[in-house]
C-alpha cells in the first residue's frame, strides 16, 4: 500500500506511524546538533562534523543520543577534543555519559578522524560498516573534507553503489596545512587523554590520528544475523 508519502507492506500500515514519530524525534535532534556544530565551527583546527547514526538516518527514537563524527586538521585531534569538551560544557551541552540508559538528546562524539588518516583498513570494511560512512550527514564541511573523505571510502560504494551521487565526489586537493606550534601540546594532550582512557579501552581505536569509540557496537550482531539469514 501507499499512505502519507510512504509505501507499505499490507498488513504493515502501522509502520507509517512509528516512522512519522520517529522523524519528529529526528528533527528535534538534528536542531541540537545543528546549533552545537556552529559554535564548534569557530575552532579553527576542526574541518568537519558530520551526523551518523539514527539521528541521521531519520530513525531516532524519544530516548536515543545524537551522534557526531568530527574531522581535524592534521596534528591537532587530541588537542581540539579537549577545546571540544571544554567548551560544549561551558555551553551548557548534555553530553553522552558511558553506561548510563539515559542518553536522551545527549551529544556522542563517537568518531574523531586526522584528515591524514580518514580511510577505514580493509579488515574493517563490510556491509555495515559501509551504511555508517554513506549515511553521514555533514553539519560543517570545511574546505570540501566531506567529500575527501568519501574520496578515501569510496570503497562503501561496492555495497551501496546507489548511496551517493558519484558526481558530487570530485577529486579533492588533499594537502595539509598543519598547526604551528602545536606538536608538543598535542603530544601531551593525547598522553593525558590516554591515560585517562587506557583501562576502559575494549573495542575502542584509539591512537594519535583516531578516537573511534563504539557504545553499542552492532556490526557483527547484524552481520551474523544476515549471514544465517542468507543460509
Amino acid at each position: 500500500g501507499y499512505k502519507n508519502g510512504y509505501y507499505f507492506v499490507d498488513g504493515s500500515a502501522g509502520l507509517i506511524y512509528k516512522r512519522a514519530i520517529r522523524h519528529r524525534f529526528s528533527q528535534k535532534k538534528i536542531k541540537i546538533a545543528e546549533k552545537a556544530a556552529k559554535f564548534l565551527s569557530l575552532i579553527p583546527a576542526i574541518k568537519m562534523i558530520g551526523l551518523s547514526g539514527s539521528v541521521a538516518m531519520d530513525n531516532a527514537e524519544r530516548g536515543s543520543d545524537i551522534d557526531l563524527i568530527i574531522i581535524t586538521k592534521k596534528g591537532s585531534l587530541w588537542t581540539t577534543r579537549m577545546i571540544v569538551y571544554m567548551m560544549l560544557n561551558l555551553l551548557g551541552y548534555r553530553l553522552r555519559i558511558p553506561r548510563n540508559l539515559k542518553q536522551k538528546d545527549r551529544l556522542c562524539l563517537n568518531i574523531w578522524l586526522d584528515e591524514s588518516d580518514l580511510k577505514w583498513g580493509d579488515r574493517e570494511r563490510n556491509l555495515y560498516t559501509a551504511h555508517e560512512i554513506l549515511q553521514i550527514i555533514p553539519l560543517i564541511n570545511k574546505k570540501h573534507t566531506f567529500e575527501s573523505f568519501l574520496i578515501e571510502n569510496i570503497w562503501a560504494l561496492d555495497y551501496w553503489p546507489n548511496a551517493v551521487d558519484k558526481n558530487r565526489i570530485i577529486k579533492i586537493n588533499t594537502s595539509y596545512t598543519k598547526l604551528r606550534n602545536l606538536n608538543l601540546i598535542e603530544q601531551i594532550a593525547y598522553k593525558i587523554q590516554y591515560f585517562y582512557m587506557k583501562d576502559k579501552i575494549t573495542r575502542e581505536v584509539i591512537n594519535p590520528t583516531r578516537a573511534i569509540f563504539h557504545p553499542n557496537n552492532l556490526s557483527k550482531d547484524i552481520l551474523g544475523k544476515l549471514a544465517i539469514d542468507k543460509q
